[in-house]
């Protein structure tokens, strides 16, 4: 099988497409077939070493995964080969094949098509990070106003979907016209266009001069402080990531002065020390995106031998929703 390898901490432009040997499953793991892997900005930071987790080279990276069981370990229940799953890896969705611990894997339906699929596998990550941040983080109840950086990225996307489906009004921050026709068109009440004007007086002018009540903020940089002081009165700034690069340095007497909480969210973590709640969130989740209530956007497909373009392309910031890779496809169809 081929699998996306890096081989040393670097770039996107230092992976390599292998051939490697099929792994074989453990007795609490199954093998699946890699129908479409989800590309994200973990993936970007954990090639060059510089992500939480630090798997030793060489690896493939690539966090989520949908496809089809190939082989069941000895001791797997409620799994079977040929069936349609989805499943998260921290690492090593970038392949054709790759062995996946039973517990992180969710059987779908046996009817689900194609392009069904698809979105099944881009989705986990992006919706389970934002719902963990509004639902258990910031505890958001209907009625507040929630401001979104980054709305048209994966994670901020999917934090507008799930702000107006938790009943919040949802205020789109991005950085072009273009990316804001999006958030709008996933359920946006208000836009702005932090490119061209003044993010605090913008939130100002939309919310009658209160703030808002929550911040949902994966973008970092000089975005932060502006969007902190933003806030409502016992407002709540949730710290996502910094996909602008700069982590920010905060200001300390701006909670305070706000009755402010700053919460951090590292979905990653919290699938391990909190599985029952993640299990309830996964739950709640494929039945919002079952009934159609969530619809994941999908804006690049790129086959697996452009896997370095497509990392390429999210860090550029050039993604809208979220970019895929479809290891089975070699070659841009």
């Amino acid at each position: 099988m081929k699998a996306v390898v890096c081989e040393a901490y670097g770039p996107p432009s230092s992976l390599r497409v292998l051939d490697m040997p099929s792994p074989q499953p453990g007795p609490r793991q199954v093998l699946v077939q890699v129908r479409v892997a989800g590309v994200n900005f973990p993936d970007t930071l954990i090639i060059q070493g510089k992500y939480q987790f630090k798997p030793t080279p060489p690896f493939s990276p690539g966090g989520e995964l949908a496809g089809v069981v190939l082989a069941v370990g000895s001791e797997v229940k409620g799994l079977a080969v040929g069936d349609k799953v989805v499943a998260l890896t921290i690492y090593g969705a970038y392949a054709q094949e790759v062995v996946v611990d039973a517990s992180n894997v969710v059987p779908l339906p046996a009817d689900l098509d194609d392009a069904a699929l698809e979105l099944a596998g881009s989705f986990t990550m992006t919706y389970g990070t934002s719902l963990h941040a509004l639902k258990d983080r910031a505890q958001a109840q209907a009625g507040e106003t929630l401001l979104v950086l980054g709305a048209a990225g994966g994670v901020g996307l999917a934090a507008v979907e799930l702000g107006k489906l938790m009943g919040l009004r949802v205020i789109a921050a991005a950085s072009s016209p273009e990316k804001l026709r999006v958030a709008s068109a996933h359920g946006a009440d208000a836009v702005i266009d932090y490119s061209q004007e003044n993010l605090r007086e913008r939130i100002k002018a939309l919310t009658d001069g209160k703030g808002v009540d929550i911040v949902y903020d994966p973008v970092g940089g000089d975005y932060t402080e502006q969007a902190l002081r933003s806030l409502n009165w016992r407002g709540r700034h949730l710290i996502v990531g910094f996909a602008a690069g700069a982590i920010p340095q905060i200001p300390m007497n701006l909670p305070l002065l706000k009755g402010a909480a700053i919460l951090g969210v590292f979905w990653g973590d919290f699938l391990k020390r909190e599985p029952k709640l993640n299990a309830e969130n996964m739950r709640l989740l494929f039945g919002w995106f079952a009934q159609g209530k969530i619809k994941p956007l999908i804006s690049m497909r790129f086959p697996l031998t452009q896997a370095a373009q497509a990392l390429e392309a999210l860090l550029a910031r050039k993604v809208t929703g979220k970019a895929v890779i479809l290891p089975q496809l070699l070659t841009s169809a």
